[in-house]
């Protein structure tokens, strides 16, 4: 009876050993507005997992595990897992960096006095009559003589209809796209990923060799939000991949 006793403690020991617990969340705005895309980190394990379009979030841990919310223009926030998580969702709100805008000075104030405001903020009429002659000047056609080539002088040949001479140089390169991800991204968004400093050059390039369409970025040189976002998706999906033969190398 005791050897069956011991047996089935044990068996309950176990089961309870290897349960995955789960921890359930939603993130939201100051505005109390859903957040997609959110990229949220299990410090304990490294899993990384993203919101969906509700802001909801589903990660695998345990009571103590040390949670980290991720996105651009948002404050990091970090949080640590008691035990009534385990139970209830966990709800989190991120707060927007808030942006410094330029202080403007008025170094003149109007003074109530008419004459000395006019002579302060009206220009003198030397610099209005300069501005009107030159208004004038610009506004007049050029003599077609000055424009002439002059003998010798080759000059393109008016054509009709669009002629161009080979193809649009894109806005962009690759290094521009780079630089562009390290500023925007930060270099602690890949130090968290645990690539190297010297590194983040080549997992980027990695990133983009592994098909990440980027030709309109290029194009415009303008990278929007949601390219930010499916670059981080890229890094999600391909991250073990870049690292497995690191690991086998050594």
């Amino acid at each position: 009876m005791k050897c069956k006793l011991l047996f089935f403690f044990s068996f309950l020991l176990s089961l309870s050993f290897h349960a995955q617990e789960y921890i359930f969340g939603r993130t939201v705005s100051e505005e109390n507005a859903e957040m997609p895309n959110v990229t949220v980190i299990n410090i304990r394990t490294d899993e990384r997992v993203l919101t969906n379009d509700d802001g909801h979030f589903m990660i695998s841990g345990r009571q103590g595990d040390n949670l980290r919310f991720i996105i651009l223009g948002y404050e990091r926030f970090q949080t640590v897992i008691g035990a009534e998580n385990l139970k209830s969702p966990l709800n989190v709100t991120l707060k927007r960096i808030p942006v410094a805008i330029e202080e403007v000075v008025l170094k003149k104030r109007l003074t109530g006095d008419l004459a000395m405001d006019i002579k302060n903020y009206n220009p003198p009429t030397k610099v209005q009559k300069l501005k009107s002659d030159l208004g004038k000047y610009m506004s007049q056609k050029s003599d077609p003589r000055v424009l002439a080539a002059k003998p010798g002088e080759f000059v393109q040949p008016v054509t009709k209809g669009t002629f161009s001479f080979g193809k649009i140089k894109d806005k962009w390169d690759d290094v521009d796209f780079m630089n562009y991800l390290i500023q925007a991204l930060g270099n602690d968004y890949f130090t968290e990923l645990k690539i190297e400093n010297s590194q983040i050059q080549h997992f980027i390039y990695y990133i983009f060799n592994s098909g990440f369409e980027r030709k309109r970025i290029l194009k415009y040189g303008y990278a929007s939000d949601a390219d930010l976002n499916r670059f981080k998706s890229a890094v999600l999906l391909r991250i073990t991949s870049y690292k497995t033969p690191l690991t086998t190398a050594k």
